[in-house]
């Protein structure tokens, strides 16, 4: 456990295991230096629990980066739930989550993620006023792919010369929340589609609706397209798919669509434009992090605006240098937290008594 902590960088982690309830859940929390840690909260089935807790700890160092990148003033932070063999009290369920989250007393800020739904946000914030989704806030899945959908344009000018994406093909690897209306977004657009999921309602939707191609889930990485977006689970680009793709752009709303370091690099000796992941993905926290805080609606437009114009500073600027856009990405995020840490440390030498400094624990 204590290795995951380091291999991550994670400040601390935290663990609930309730029988009552069926609970089973992680809180990693990767750092909170420019703010309280926000992300999604998972309800998936893992393979065994230290998968999960290893899920949890990437994520909380992704939404670290994502906050900084975006310029939030929130750290990064992942809660996983173990999805149960058999699902009997999901009400009880969530509503020990909510009491869970309550305990860390505002160290961590929850929303919508994979398996979850505004049902079970809404659950918890009956519980903890730490809830930054639920059916008051409204769906920040929306965001995350009207973000996605400005980013893909931005990339598609950069790579083809061209903010048109009309007759693009684009291959969606997931037709979830964001997969499905990023893909009404590019259909309006223009664009023709080809899709894959593990429901055969969401591509028969997807079929009717928007003129979708739909191929098996394996074969969505060898399709012929200008611009692959991944909207799935992580670890979709590895060292088995990256000899198989046949795109131009990778440009995505998953999380940690990069399996091992150096794929960023394995695609850039192909030729393949790759958008780092928690650049372009992060319209969802954006929403969902102002909301919490009481923006207003217009303050959130023109932060989302943010994100072509990010993307666009990643992908010129590194073109012909060493660094691959993701590794530029990396550095911003890291510096902006650099900073957060050295504003910090000069406070606590001109009032030491007023800082408290950041914990290390392992809670069970």
């Amino acid at each position: 456990m204590f290795e995951t902590l380091s291999q991550y960088g994670l400040s601390d982690i935290h663990l609930m295991s309730d029988e009552t309830s069926g609970l089973q859940a992680i809180i990693a929390i990767h750092d909170t230096t420019l703010g309280p840690a926000i992300g999604g909260c998972r309800y998936l089935h893992y393979p065994c629990e230290q998968a999960a807790v290893e899920d949890a700890a990437r994520l909380a160092q992704g939404m670290s980066y994502k906050a900084a990148l975006a310029g939030l003033p929130f750290g990064g932070g992942k809660a996983v739930i173990i999805k149960p063999a058999t699902e009997n009290h999901r009400e009880r369920l969530f509503a020990t989550m909510g009491d869970f989250i309550a305990s860390l007393n505002g160290r961590y800020i929850t929303a919508l993620d994979s398996g979850s739904t505004l049902q079970d946000m809404d659950i918890m914030a009956a519980r903890t006023p730490f809830v930054s989704s639920s059916s008051a806030i409204g769906d920040c899945s929306l965001y995350t792919a009207e973000g996605l959908y400005s980013g893909i344009i931005e990339a598609f000018k950069i790579r083809f010369a061209s903010d048109s994406l009309q007759q693009a093909r684009i291959a969606i690897q997931g037709l979830g929340h964001v997969g499905m209306a990023l893909a009404k977004r590019l259909h309006r657009a223009g664009a023709s589609l080809i899709v894959s999921d593990l429901d055969p309602s969401k591509t028969a939707c997807a079929r009717q609706h928007f003129k979708a191609r739909v191929v098996a889930s394996d074969a969505i990485c060898q399709q012929d397209c200008d611009v692959f977006s991944p909207c799935g689970l992580g670890g979709i680009i590895n060292a088995s798919s990256i000899p198989q793709l046949r795109c131009a752009i990778i440009a995505g709303a998953a999380n940690n669509q990069l399996a091992a370091e150096g794929d960023d690099q394995s695609l850039r000796e192909r030729g393949i434009l790759y958008v780092p992941d928690f650049a372009i993905n992060a319209g969802g926290l954006i929403y969902a992090s102002m909301r919490f805080a009481g923006k207003p609606q217009a303050r959130i437009d023109e932060k989302l605006l943010c994100i072509p114009a990010t993307i666009r500073e990643l992908l010129s600027g590194g073109r012909g240098k060493a660094q691959t856009p993701m590794q530029t990405a990396l550095l911003m995020a890291q510096q902006r937290i650099a900073a957060g840490h050295r504003k910090i440390a000069a406070s606590a030498e001109l009032n030491p008594a007023s800082s408290p400094g950041q914990q290390s624990s392992l809670r069970a």
